[in-house]
């Protein structure tokens, strides 16, 4: 890059951080951290009856809970502040009166609207994605002027968008493809300020499975959703990358780090990016499985609190790491474990009539609690074979003990590992459940 890389993310705060906006924020964090350049972050708060402290405060939390930390704007300052558009007037009125005095706003009539003369000429877009697009300013009923400036005297998008890229030095705006048609209405307002505009990446858009173009209120549009539906933000993260930038070969779990190197405009697809929960849903289980167990631990910890299951990291760890590899969404993990935690769990009646109402079944679980009471270590691999081992002196399967033990530890039917349960409940609670649970449901 011939100057140094600067670009932004100029979310509007008026409810949510849409999936899509998250992607573009990604694709500039990526670009810009590709080329060692600046991320701007300057919020669009010009819509003062929509526009709320808590909806920019959703916008920060999605950011960071993404990973995207920007260089500029809120909360970190910078030298081309403020970084929010309602603070920003007097730059607007400035810029505004250079227009008038070049004769290129007109007012509609006394006391209207502003608009921006367009001189009626070709303008070419030579985008960093979609190639060279030429738009004809020669017809007036297909392209006429631009409004800029309402009666009450507020700006349209178009005019503070462009003075906001000037004067904060963006080099590069990455944007979705539905401003396509806008940047080169933007390129004649940057010429008429005698300005050069910034170079222009329009990224595919975000399309629903049918093809449509993703709502608000489709599942999975909401930033916000992802933290609360058990996602990890690095599969998050990771997915959105895939959503319409390819690596060129089949690698689809990608660490951030390789992602950054490796990123680049010329690999972001022409063609919309349809959106799949459940590819969504498999990279976060990949994430998952192969997340250090700390990460796991720490990314858990919000879900098992709320679930009102107290433990400190030396006994939760353990018993996450009995389940971490079949876990998709964190939001299963405290169903899967709460039975670890606590001496009155609830058995499955289900579970109950299948395995301990068979002839023997109460039986042998006390065979099973004598044999386990000597075993040395009580680990899983002797556990097994101990287990496996009464079977073959009794002439039985060891599935006849293996049903009836699991019931008795955890109340269910499934779960866990059986022998690495036992192992991590220890000889003392295994022994207890075991017991009581014979003697709960002897005839």
């Amino acid at each position: 890059m011939s100057s140094p890389v600067r670009v932004r993310f100029a979310p509007s705060p008026t409810g949510y951080l849409h999936v899509g906006g998250g992607r573009t924020a990604l694709f500039n964090w990526l670009f810009a951290r590709h080329h060692g350049g600046t991320f701007v972050l300057r919020v669009e708060d010009t819509d003062a009856a929509r526009n709320t402290e808590e909806a920019v405060q959703v916008i920060y939390e999605g950011l960071r809970w993404l990973g995207l930390d920007w260089d500029e704007g809120p909360e970190k300052g910078g030298n081309h502040g403020p970084y929010f558009q309602s603070q920003r007037n007097a730059i607007y009125e400035r810029y505004f009166e250079q227009l008038r005095a070049g004769g290129h706003v007109y007012q509609d009539q006394d006391g209207g609207a502003w608009r921006f003369r367009f001189r009626r000429e070709l303008v070419e877009v030579d985008d960093m994605i979609c190639g060279k697009i030429p738009t004809d300013f020669a017809n007036v009923e297909t392209t006429p002027d631009m409004t800029i400036r309402r009666p009450d005297g507020s700006w349209i998008f178009h005019f503070v968008n462009v003075v906001d890229d000037a004067e904060m030095k963006i080099t590069h705006v990455i944007r979705g493809e539905d401003h396509l048609s806008n940047t080169p209405k933007h390129i004649q307002l940057f010429q008429a300020l005698g300005l050069q505009p910034p170079k222009y990446g329009h990224i595919p858009l975000i399309l629903n499975s049918d093809g449509s173009k993703m709502s608000k209120r489709d599942k999975g549009a909401s930033i916000s959703s992802y933290i609360n539906e058990g996602f990890a933000p690095e599969a998050v993260r990771n997915y959105l990358c895939l959503l319409g930038w390819s690596p060129k070969d089949d690698r689809e779990v990608m660490p951030i780090e390789e992602v950054i190197s490796r990123f680049d405009l010329a690999n972001v697809n022409r063609k919309g990016a349809q959106f799949d929960m459940a590819k969504c849903e498999w990279l976060n289980a990949q994430h998952i499985q192969q997340m250090p167990m700390e990460r796991y631990r720490e990314l858990v910890q919000p879900f098992v609190a709320k679930a009102g299951i107290v433990a400190d990291a030396a006994a939760l760890e353990p018993v996450l790491a009995l389940e971490k590899m079949k876990v998709v969404r964190l939001t299963e993990v405290p169903d899967r474990v709460s039975f670890f935690f606590t001496e009155d769990y609830a058995y499955d009646p289900a579970a109950v009539e299948k395995a301990l109402t068979k002839p023997g079944a109460i039986e042998r679980l006390g065979q099973l609690a004598d044999a386990y009471a000597t075993v040395m270590p009580f680990d899983s691999a002797s556990l097994e074979a101990a287990l496996k081992g009464l079977a073959a002196s009794l002439g039985v399967k060891p599935a006849e003990f293996i049903h009836p033990a699991r019931v008795a530890v955890s109340g269910r039917s499934v779960g866990p590992s059986l022998y690495h349960m036992f192992e991590v409940l220890g000889r003392d609670r295994t022994l207890a459940r075991i017991r009581r649970t014979q003697e709960r449901f002897a005839a």
